[in-house]
């Protein structure tokens, strides 16, 4: 996405954001914004509506509604990744075990997997060969593995309690995953959190990052050098800075339940949106 504004969600509005100066501008009311994504040939914003389960496809400048997805299926539909050609998307259904395909061609719902049985299903990362995704689970503490184009369940990798956030490393070799350390969706305070990193050519965990004291890393991003991965602490009222390096970390206590963040500005010829992806 080229441009000079950006988006953020919010349950019944999205604002832009001058993201050289950081001032907010008037906000745009739509009815059940929760989460954006932009499509990677950049024609299209799609706000993910996850109360009326569809995808709102939107001028990424205006916002105004090009057409909409239902996907009555997908209960709490949210995350997402993109196929390398762009030409279909993949979203995880967080409260029914399950995830969404979608045609980004022909814009329809081009299918749904059910997951086997006890999963919660969150974030969601292609791998740099676009022969496999990752999909955080909240309840099994690892990642299901899924052949995106045969749309079939291949695998699972343990990793931490209350798996999350699925971030690459800058180099494209590793997947950081952020595991909040807890299965209760109200959350805990210093609770088993940590970090993962998975080898993205043997995919296996090559290590585990804990936080001292416990704590709860949700979602972020990962610094323009590739040196830290930072992310919100939701239920405990910090942000984490984690040395991707050593794995050492430092706390900085910002009050409230910070839900994530984002670190701009990021390497990549086009945004895919949600914490600052960039591709």
């Amino acid at each position: 996405m080229s441009g000079d504004i950006s988006y953020t969600g919010g349950h019944a509005q999205v604002a832009p954001i001058d993201p050289k100066t950081g001032k907010m501008g008037a906000p745009i009311e739509l009815p059940d914004a929760y989460n954006m994504y932009f499509t990677p040939d950049g024609r299209s914003a799609i706000v993910v509506a996850e109360a009326m389960r569809r995808l709102e496809f939107r001028d990424p400048h205006t916002m105004a509604l090009q057409g909409y997805i239902a996907a009555p299926k997908c209960a709490g539909i949210n995350h997402a990744d993109f196929a390398l050609d762009g030409s279909y998307a993949i979203f995880t259904c967080e409260y029914n075990d399950s995830l969404a395909k979608i045609n980004l061609v022909h814009h329809t719902l081009a299918g749904m997997l059910q997951l086997s049985p006890g999963h919660i299903p969150q974030d969601i990362r292609v791998a740099p060969d676009g022969l496999a995704y990752f999909v955080a689970d909240l309840a099994k503490d690892g990642l299901v593995v899924v052949d995106g184009d045969q749309f079939k369940e291949i695998g699972f990798i343990p990793t931490g309690v209350g798996a999350h956030g699925l971030y690459p490393s800058r180099d494209g070799k590793r997947l950081y995953v952020s595991n909040r350390g807890t299965h209760n969706l109200g959350g805990v305070r210093n609770g088993e959190g940590s970090v993962s990193a998975l080898d993205f050519a043997t995919r296996k965990i090559v290590a585990t990052w804990p936080i001292p004291g416990g704590g709860s890393p949700d979602m972020g991003n990962v610094s323009a050098d590739g040196k830290w991965l930072w992310l919100s602490g939701r239920y405990d009222g910090v942000v984490y800075a984690f040395d991707t390096y050593d794995g050492s970390v430092k706390t900085i206590p910002v009050g409230g339940m910070p839900h994530g963040l984002t670190v701009w500005p990021q390497p990549g010829r086009y945004s895919l949106g949600h914490t600052g992806n960039m591709r």
